[in-house]
């Protein structure tokens, strides 16, 4: 017996989840023999035969696995079952005109066939050029042709319409030029009276539909034991029964909120065969029975997916190195039509609607996503629709909030924002706290981006909904983001009271107390800025670099050579121009000319554009007796913006200058 699918990353098994079941699996399909039989029977019989029913009743299983394998090889000519959506068709040839649907058809039929050799062809001459097939007796055999998900023949784009009645039109007429034509459309049924007006034409007079309704008690219970036969294992009395009364069993409730239990007559496929593939998945390797306890803890259906797609987004996210609430929103947008629909996507050479292909055939791996190749390109859709609602689910907001922090701290700003947004939509009842994170974060994007006026609203809105909150670390972090703007637009004064004002909320909030130390460096300040980065380094288990570096730069502008050197040795590693000039002339200060020399190249060299750079560079240059070289740099210095001195140090250069003249 074959192996059905992998449930959820687990062993090989006989229940295939979400996946139709293919021919294949004609071993493991239990539950439909009398729909099958009939329907193979109806099939061979008639010129059209019409099988429709709801979504998740197992139409396209029952098709593969059931109708397929009764139909002999040597009574018909069976084609492969097509689908008929032009969006299976990534670059269709020239000649191609605007008979997408068509060629969709024909290349279904003729997957090994290069477009460009059906492209202009119509169906009848398609199946014309097709040798004709005979019995043992010499007579003609029929030609059987099955289009899966038919809806998308009477449904659509509207700029599509023309192309899909053309279809039509070339089914009718292949029909009526080859008498042994026989066709069998499976559909939604939600779109049966879009078939009827078409159903004389494609079935010459020869019609028959089939209503494909959910399993029967008896036939669910079938499907729920049959696939065990030759596993080695077996239900206890009354679980499999357990099972299917379980999902046979519904909980309503009327307008006053009173719930109603009710016992349906019927069992969805779809619903079934997830949980089996939950149930058997949870199963001890050597487990021979399966018992009511295990069907008490596994028969639910929501439950199983939501936790099958998290659990395989996880896997996928860990080892792509890709949140996997990035993941959920790209499946989300393009996986899934604004219609509600599933939709198809192709891969590219390197992604596959901007996601890796890496990830995309992990997703397929672990049953997320079903691919299929169509001359030499794989497309791929969600494996269900019943997916669909289970990707649309979101993620918790926190999870979405915590990865737009990570993506904030990567420096991904675009990243960070789409998943601030998701939080926002995550939150079923709104909740301040989300919308207040959510706004901050976003706040924080667009100020990366320097859109300065819409993050300052984001930072206020989001201050007042944290102070509401009692959330005080919060309006803390909020106040130091609008700090930081004011202090991107030379607004040192406006800076430094924002930041003052985040102190008082959270007083050891150690972000806002760097950000004050550098507001009051900026603002001519450095006595109270050493103060004031003293305290965020005692804060700290492990000093910010950030800290060390500005608290260095600020001793050796004070003439404190020792106390820089101590600071800025410690954050040696990439540091910037302004740190490295910093270096140098400490170490001029305390006479290490040679040193300070090939630091201060470093600096210089590196950015010739920052003001406190070329000042310190100016300073070294004056104390190696460069009287010349120490007037241009400190001129230089005046002259910078980016960035420019602040006013104490714009006393210096104006020092230096005077004293080099």
């Amino acid at each position: 017996m074959e192996a059905a699918a992998r449930g959820d990353g687990g062993a090989a098994g006989p229940y295939v989840g979400l996946r139709p079941y293919r021919k294949s699996e004609h071993d493991l399909f239990f539950g439909r023999e009398r729909e099958a039989r009939e329907i193979a029977t109806i099939w061979q019989a008639t010129g059209l035969t019409v099988l429709y029913g709801t979504s998740g009743v197992g139409k396209t299983s029952l098709l593969h696995a059931g109708v397929l394998p009764r139909i002999e090889a040597e009574r018909a000519d069976v084609l492969p079952v097509a689908r008929v959506s032009p969006r299976r068709i990534a670059a269709p040839p020239a000649r191609a005109g605007a008979g997408l649907h068509v060629l969709a058809l024909l290349s279904a039929w003729a997957p090994d066939e290069p477009l460009s050799a059906l492209a202009g062809l119509t169906v009848a001459e398609f199946l014309a050029r097709r040798p004709e097939r005979r019995d043992r007796y010499g007579d003609p055999v029929p030609v059987l042709v099955a289009v899966d998900q038919a809806e998308e023949l009477f449904s659509g784009p509207a700029h599509q319409e023309a192309d899909r009645t053309e279809l039509l039109a070339q089914l009718a007429q292949a029909v009526e030029e080859h008498d042994g034509l026989h066709l069998l459309l499976s559909l939604r049924e939600e779109h049966l009276a879009a078939v009827l007006p078409h159903e004389r034409p494609l079935g010459r007079g020869s019609r028959a539909r089939f209503h494909l309704r959910p399993l029967a008690r008896a036939t669910a219970l079938d499907a729920v034991t049959g696939p065990l036969e030759g596993t080695g294992r077996r239900f206890a009395p009354g679980a499999a029964e357990l099972l299917v009364d379980d999902l046979r069993t519904v909980e309503v409730s009327d307008a006053e909120g009173r719930a109603t239990t009710l016992a349906l007559e019927s069992v969805e496929p779809v619903q079934l065969q997830v949980v089996c593939s939950a149930l058997w998945d949870s199963l001890p390797p050597d487990l021979s029975e399966i018992t009511v306890e295990h069907v008490r803890l596994h028969a639910d259906v929501d439950r199983f997916l939501t936790g099958f797609c998290r659990r395989a987004l996880a896997r996928v996210a860990a080892e792509h190195g890709i949140p996997a609430t990035e993941i959920q929103f790209w499946l989300r947008n393009a996986f899934i039509t604004e219609h509600g629909t599933r939709n198809t996507v192709y891969e590219g050479l390197h992604e596959t609607a901007g996601m890796p292909n890496a990830v995309a055939r992990a997703l397929e791996d672990h049953h997320l996503l079903k691919g299929e190749h169509r001359l030499g390109i794989r497309w791929y859709e969600l494996q269900h629709d019943r997916l669909i609602a289970t990707v649309r689910r979101s993620e918790r907001p926190a999870t979405y909030l915590a990865d737009a922090r990570a993506a904030l701290a990567g420096r991904r700003w675009e990243t960070a924002q789409r998943l601030a947004e998701e939080a926002l939509r995550a939150s079923e009842f709104g909740e301040a706290w989300v919308r207040a994170e959510a706004q901050e974060i976003l706040g924080t994007a667009e100020a990366a981006r320097g859109e300065t006026e819409s993050a300052r609203r984001r930072f206020e809105e989001a201050a007042e909904t944290f102070a509401s909150l009692q959330q005080f670390d919060g309006v803390a972090r909020v106040l130091t983001g609008s700090g930081r703007l004011r202090l991107a637009e030379g607004d040192h004064a406006g800076a430094v009271e924002l930041f003052k004002g985040a102190l008082t909320w959270a007083p050891n909030d150690l972000p806002a107390r760097l950000a004050l130390g550098q507001a009051l460096w900026h603002a001519g300040q450095p006595r109270a800025a050493l103060a004031c980065l003293n305290g965020a380094v005692a804060l700290a288990a492990r000093p910010p670099a950030d800290a060390l570096a500005l608290r260095g730069a600020i001793h050796a502008d004070l003439g404190r050579p020792a106390e820089a050197l101590r600071d800025l040795d410690r954050v040696r590693r990439d540091q910037q121009p302004d740190t490295v000039a910093a270096r140098a002339l400490a170490l001029a200060l305390q006479g290490r000319f040679d040193a300070a020399e090939q630091e201060m190249l470093d600096a210089v060299a590196t950015e010739s554009g920052s003001g406190p750079a070329l000042l310190r560079a100016a300073r070294v240059h004056a104390l190696l007796g460069r009287r010349s070289s120490s007037a241009a740099l400190a001129a230089r210095a005046l002259a910078a913006r980016v960035p420019g001195l602040p006013p104490h140090l714009r006393r210096q250069a104006e020092e230096v200058l005077r004293a080099s003249a």
